[in-house]
């Protein structure tokens, strides 16, 4: 791989379905030189893969969609190698909004939804990026904040086996709660259940979600956590307990459709039950990161959270890479590795 060049990922079209190499160009270009006060070069060592991504190709969401001709939104950790801000060396580790390139150019400390932030000493890039990234933050402030959990409550999680659903469940486990996953085949079922100590794990490819829901939950979901929308949503809806609480996170199994699918048929069990229903994104909790990270610590500390990355290696890769998320052939937090620290 040369090292005097910057390869990036454009977006050329907005794409529907799955991504196609052809949605992008994959071009080489100069790299770019700081010269404001406050730039920062960084070299881009490790690309968290996101299902929101993949929103942002498509259209507006919190973010504008991103234009055509751009580089591919992406945050990633990266070593700062040329640095014209008082606060960065040559050498840092930083976590910040470096998008599908070798080399991004930074401003630090005025990116509006992920600032250019050092690495804590002795966090690696994997850890960063999941536990105490996004991911690890995201599961944190929706099942404490958003769902309110309380001990002895019924947790249920979809995308149980991914970034931010493995997160949930341990979470609530470690918060004294009956956790139960919802996961793609036998293997991711047996590793949450196995590895992370979920109390039980329903195979939605194998298994009828919504009579598994009945048969766990006799008294009903006090807390659903919801990564994939869709019929799983509805699903959960129907079981909803008094005074349950839904969690929207995420709705992955729409993001590749081209048109939006109609919303849940169960939703009037929010009046019967007296339920609530509330979305939110994670940087609503920008002011809190330092709680959270407390805690998430702590529990890594003692063994309460384990975590598991799935490492797809080289910048050629990133279109094939943010597909495996939408064909569940990922486990864990995905990310990108671009270059080596």
């Amino acid at each position: 791989m040369r090292s005097d060049v910057n390869r990036c990922w454009r977006l050329a079209s907005r794409p529907v379905g799955l991504l196609k190499d052809s949605d992008f160009t994959f071009s080489e270009e100069p790299i770019p030189e700081p010269k404001a006060d406050g730039d920062i070069l960084v070299r881009t060592l490790y690309l968290s893969v996101d299902p929101t991504q993949r929103i942002w190709l498509a259209r507006d969401s919190y973010m504008p969609a991103v234009p055509i001709g751009d580089v591919v939104r992406a945050g990633g950790v990266g070593k700062v190698v040329r640095s014209n801000s008082p606060d960065f060396a040559p050498g840092d580790l930083v976590q910040g909004l470096l998008g599908w390139q070798d080399y991004a150019l930074l401003t630090a400390g005025k990116r509006e939804l992920l600032p250019a932030s050092k690495l804590p000493p002795g966090i690696p890039p994997e850890l960063a990026l999941s536990v105490f990234g996004v991911t690890g933050l995201t599961a944190y402030f929706g099942l404490l904040h958003i769902g309110r959990v309380k001990e002895g409550e019924t947790v249920v999680v979809s995308g149980a086996a991914g970034a931010t659903g493995m997160m949930v469940g341990q979470i609530a486990k470690a918060k004294g709660c009956r956790a139960i996953g919802i996961a793609g085949g036998p293997e991711k079922c047996a590793w949450i259940t196995g590895e992370l100590g979920f109390d039980t794990a329903i195979d939605y490819r194998s298994e009828d979600v919504a009579a598994r829901l009945r048969e766990l939950c006799p008294s009903g979901i006090d807390v659903y956590f919801d990564n994939v929308g869709g019929a799983i949503l509805d699903a959960a809806l129907a079981e909803l307990a008094m005074r349950g609480r839904v969690v929207l996170c995420g709705a992955i199994g729409d993001y590749t459709e081209s048109e939006q699918p109609p919303g849940p048929k169960n939703y009037i069990n929010l009046l019967m039950r007296r339920g609530r229903m509330e979305g939110f994104i994670v940087t609503d909790f920008l002011g809190q990161v330092n709680e959270a990270i407390s805690d998430l610590a702590g529990w890594v500390s003692s063994g309460k959270i384990k975590n598991r990355v799935d490492v797809q290696e080289g910048l050629e890769k990133a279109p094939a890479t943010l597909n495996r998320l939408f064909t569940s052939a990922n486990t864990g937090k995905q990310l990108l590795k671009v270059a080596d620290p």
